[in-house]
């Protein structure tokens, strides 16, 4: 049997796409893409470094040159963990059905919308994998259950969540807003100064609803910004007299447990401490260590201090560009192919993904797929903040 080829769907493709995206997508272009290990199998990790900070010394003049300290060399993971088809098929009568019906739209339509749908479903899931990255920011700002930019003239949510990334010592360049729907809402609708053209400099947002830079972020939205609930530890207090600033393990006892204890991505304040950190790896025992996400500690943490569990959220995400890494490639196949007549590569002009398109013909049936396999970590967590709704 002679090969087929996709010449005659690609404009079909290619309508689909302009419809593809009908949920807000604001971390796929957001966020790094890594080049090496797109390279890599399913489940390969790839090991990224991470350096410590340097501490200085005190120039001592000698004859020899002075013993040098020894470093630790960190490192973070990066793996492709999902390879994933979004298939439909047709059988033949059902393309008898739809060809002959005057009433039903044609099988043309109807291929071209599951074509969307599939497209739509593959960019959802990835971008809800790449959204919850945002629960390993360093420290958050703001009040859970409460919509942030609701004081009109007043944009302190975003001024705060920089000064985080300034006190870790963020790059100021490539900075990224990404913000749930009903705190851009609040952005538009309130922060008239955006708006009123006279003082925004731009027309952007009051015409076309772009919300652009501010405070050196470039912003997006996304809607797989979902709501985290909260662990159930309480009465938890800090176990150690040496809980230095910088520390991210807190040794503690007392803890009531409850059903979950300490998960990760809780937010967590520290006797008097304001600060809000966020629960690297959680806890499930009355006495134990919970780690929070890096530098650590702003302020010393006193013996018997009490450790609060903050309330369920939906965060928004404020970072550099390169504290997130998203690895995207076409599924892999073996080397002599697999039993699909034909496939194609497109680029999806919303997210930027390369997504592969294969047709199977089957016994008096058809499957179209649309697949891709693709991995997300979070690489440098200092460089990222979460600012709570």
């Amino acid at each position: 049997m002679s090969a087929n080829t996709l010449t005659g769907l690609i404009p079909t493709i290619l309508e689909a796409l302009d419809i593809v995206s009908r949920e807000m997508v604001g971390f796929i272009p957001a966020i790094n893409r890594d080049a090496n290990a797109s390279r890599a199998a399913l489940s390969q990790v790839i090991r990224s470094p991470v350096t410590p900070a340097i501490v200085g010394v005190d120039i001592a003049p000698a004859n020899v040159s002075p013993e040098t300290a020894g470093l630790t060399i960190g490192s973070v993971d990066i793996a492709i963990t999902k390879s994933r088809a979004f298939p439909f098929n047709f059988r033949g009568e059902e393309v008898m059905g739809l060809s002959d019906s005057p009433v039903v739209a044609p099988y043309s339509t109807i291929k071209r919308d599951l074509i969307a749908q599939a497209l739509r479903a593959a960019v959802n899931e990835i971008e809800a994998d790449a959204a919850a990255l945002v629960r390993q920011a360093s420290r958050a700002f703001g009040t859970a259950g409460t919509t942030p930019f609701a004081t009109a003239g007043n944009m302190a949510d975003v001024a705060q969540s920089l000064k985080i990334l300034q006190d870790n010592g963020t790059p100021m360049t490539d900075l990224r807003g990404v913000l749930n729907t009903t705190s851009s809402a609040n952005l538009r609708g309130i922060q008239s100064s955006l708006f009123r053209v006279n003082e925004a400099g731009t027309a952007d947002l009051l015409r076309d609803g772009t919300i652009g830079r501010l405070m050196g972020f470039g912003f997006g939205e996304s809607a797989g910004l979902s709501t985290f609930t909260k662990g159930t530890m309480t009465n938890a207090l800090i176990n150690s007299a040496a809980m230095a600033v910088g520390t991210t393990s807190l040794v503690f006892d007392t803890g009531t447990v409850g059903a979950t204890g300490f998960l990760a991505g809780d937010i967590i304040t520290i006797g008097s401490d304001t600060n809000k950190y966020i629960v690297k790896t959680g806890a499930a025992t009355a006495t134990g260590t919970v780690v929070i996400q890096e530098p650590g500690l702003r302020i010393a943490a006193a013996d018997n201090a009490t450790i609060t569990v903050g309330n369920n959220y939906t965060p928004n995400a404020l970072f550099h560009k390169g504290a997130f890494q998203l690895v995207a490639r076409a599924a892999a196949l073996p080397e002599e192919g697999d039993a699909a007549i034909d496939r194609i590569s497109i680029v999806d002009p919303v997210s930027g993904l390369p997504f592969e398109f294969s047709v199977y013909k089957q016994y008096r049936q058809v499957r179209y797929e649309v697949a891709l396999a693709w991995g997300v970590a979070a690489v440098a967590p200092r460089h990222s903040a979460m600012l709570l709704s």
